[in-house]
Order: structure tokens, then C-alpha cells, then sequence
């Protein structure tokens, strides 16, 4: 997924300096962005308050929306730097293309994960026959200093396994959760769960106290360790905690976002993540000269043009504004 912002912002981040060391209760409300003509999300990360949860830098919520007539996602051929993308459909169908030649058609309840590594390019589109709604989350996670020229590829895991109780299902999407491990790799200590909580639900998720987590809400009237959570938002949770109470007033959909807090400072600008303002600028760079990110071949349209860098350097600084 690309930030097609067109005025992008710099985002500072990473560090210890500024996670909690104790559970704590922050909502985060979302930033509405355009995406391309027919798609709007809400983003959540970064946010003003709260720039990355363990190694998650970067999360979209975009739907439900009726696409039906309409083309529905339509992202041009973009650009990645140093981070992984997961993409999590609740409803819909996305067809991914990159430059390393995979073609694959992700699906609800499916793990869609590109690693960029040092470098590649791809787009993302509805098929031209779609389902009538489009549901689902977009996900940036950053890659650590000693994996993020790891060589480009994509995985597809149509196969995730879960953890049942009888008011909920978790579906483990990236690391582990009570025992249950996904198989997409990272490269940090790391969790992402989908929720699905039963109406009258009253439960709770056991947790390790040496992540920090953050809660989005997808769908449904639920609330989290108390806190009543709306579609399109998320609450940070802090560290420290052992387990995570949950309700449900109706059937709901969460998503569960996790990790060992990101030691290392980062840069993140546009749809890249590095270490300073020259891995950025040479990034853009490379990008526009047709370099080092390939070509994304099967799209019927033109790649996507980086915005104008900052007029100042980029320097990483902490985790929050």
C-alpha cells in the first residue's frame, strides 16, 4: 500500500525513549487520506501522539465500501524501502503485482506480506470483477538495521491458524499468540492477531508483558481493557501487561497490533523507511531515474511519481511528536 499523499510528511521514529514501561489506556482518533480517486482511508499510524507500536509504523483502515460499479482500489506502481507490508482484508479481494514478478490475488482472511528489503516496486487493484464491498487494513512493519537490504520477495498464506474460545476466534497473522504461530516471517519480535468476538462476548487475550500493544477497531460495538473502541480508531496500550480484557456488545472485529519496542531511530518519508537523509533522498532518487526498484509489469497505467522532498534534512529523532 503507498501513502499517495502528495504533500508527504517526514515521520521521525523509533527509540525507547518515549514507550511506557506500564499499561496504559490512549485512543487514537485517525487522519483521513485520499487514496487515489476512489478509495479513503483512515490512518492511524503515524499519529500526532503515537508514531509506531513495537515495529508497526504505518496502519490504513479503509471500508466498508460499496464498490459495486465503481473500479474500487486503484494504487499505481510504487515504490518500498526498508519495511514489510501486511495486507488484511475483512471483505473484498486485492490483486498485488510487484517487481520481483509475483501476481497473486489476496483474499479475506488471507496474509498478503511483501518485504521490500533494500528495494522493490508494486501496485494494488480491485480485479475487474469484484465483490461489492471493500473492508480491510494496510500495514507497514520497519525493518531492523541487520535485515533491511534483506533480498525483496513476497509471501501469500491463504492457511493462518487460531486460537478458539467459545466468544472468540484469533486469527494469528504474523508472529505468535497462545502458542499459535504464524507462518509469515519477521524479523523483529512481533504480533498481529485478527479478533472476531461473538455478541455479549466478556473474554480476555493473554499478552506478553514485554511488548508494547495497540488495539484497531475494524468492525462492531466492542470496548478494550474498558474502553469502548469505535470503528477506525485504535487505542494504545502500553507495556506491561499479562492479558487484555475484552467485551463485546455486538459481533466485532479487532485487530491486535504488538511488539517488542523498536530500539533503533528511523526515518520514514513517503514509502520509505531508512536511517538518515540520504538513504531518503537516494531512495527518491533511484525512483525517479527508473533505478534499483524494478519494473511492475501486468499494470495498465503509469508508476507513481514521488513527491518533492522536505527543504530541510530529514533526522530521526523518537517515537513521539
Amino acid at each position: 500500500m503507498s501513502n499517495l499523499d502528495r504533500q508527504a510528511t517526514l515521520s521521525v521514529c523509533g527509540g525507547r525513549g518515549f514507550v511506557p514501561g506500564e499499561p496504559v489506556r490512549e485512543l487514537l482518533s485517525p487522519r483521513k487520506v485520499q487514496l487515489g480517486e476512489s478509495t479513503e482511508v483512515r490512518r492511524l499510524l503515524p499519529n500526532l501522539g503515537r508514531r509506531m507500536i513495537g515495529a508497526w509504523a504505518f496502519v490504513d483502515h479503509y471500508g466498508p465500501d460499496d464498490i459495486a460499479g465503481e473500479p474500487g482500489m486503484q494504487v499505481p506502481p510504487h515504490p518500498h524501502m526498508g519495511l514489510q507490508t501486511v495486507s488484511w482484508l475483512h471483505e473484498g479481494e486485492v490483486l498485488h503485482r510487484d517487481s520481483t514478478g509475483s501476481r497473486q490475488t489476496v483474499r479475506p482472511g488471507e496474509l498478503g506480506l511483501m518485504t521490500s528489503g533494500g528495494a522493490i516496486s508494486h501496485s494494488e487493484e480491485s480485479p475487474a470483477e469484484h465483490a461489492r464491498y471493500l473492508h480491510g487494513a494496510q500495514l507497514w512493519i520497519a525493518l531492523p538495521e541487520a535485515h533491511r537490504t534483506v533480498e525483496p520477495h513476497f509471501q501469500h498464506h491463504a492457511d493462518l491458524p487460531t486460537v478458539r474460545a467459545p466468544v472468540l476466534t484469533a486469527t494469528v497473522i504474523l508472529g505468535e499468540l497462545d502458542g499459535a504461530l504464524s507462518p509469515g516471517t519477521t524479523y523483529s519480535p512481533l504480533v498481529g492477531a485478527d479478533l472476531d468476538l461473538t455478541a455479549g462476548a466478556e473474554t480476555a487475550l493473554p499478552l506478553d508483558p514485554d511488548f508494547e500493544y495497540a488495539v484497531l477497531a475494524m468492525s462492531g460495538e466492542a470496548s478494550v481493557d474498558g474502553v469502548p473502541v469505535q470503528p477506525g480508531s485504535m487505542l494504545y496500550l502500553g507495556c506491561g501487561r499479562t492479558e487484555l480484557p475484552l467485551r463485546a456488545v455486538s459481533d466485532a472485529g479487532l485487530m491486535l497490533l504488538g511488539g517488542e519496542p523498536f530500539a533503533e531511530e528511523i526515518v520514514m518519508w513517503w514509502n520509505f523507511i531508512g536511517r538518515s537523509n540520504e538513504d531518503i533522498a537516494q531512495a527518491r532518487s533511484d525512483w525517479m531515474t527508473g533505478s534499483r526498484f524494478g519494473e511492475v509489469k501486468g499494470y495498465d497505467g503509469d508508476p507513481l511519481p514521488a513527491p518533492e522532498l522536505p527543504p530541510v534534512p530529514l533526522k530521526p529523532r523518537g517515537r513521539v511528536r
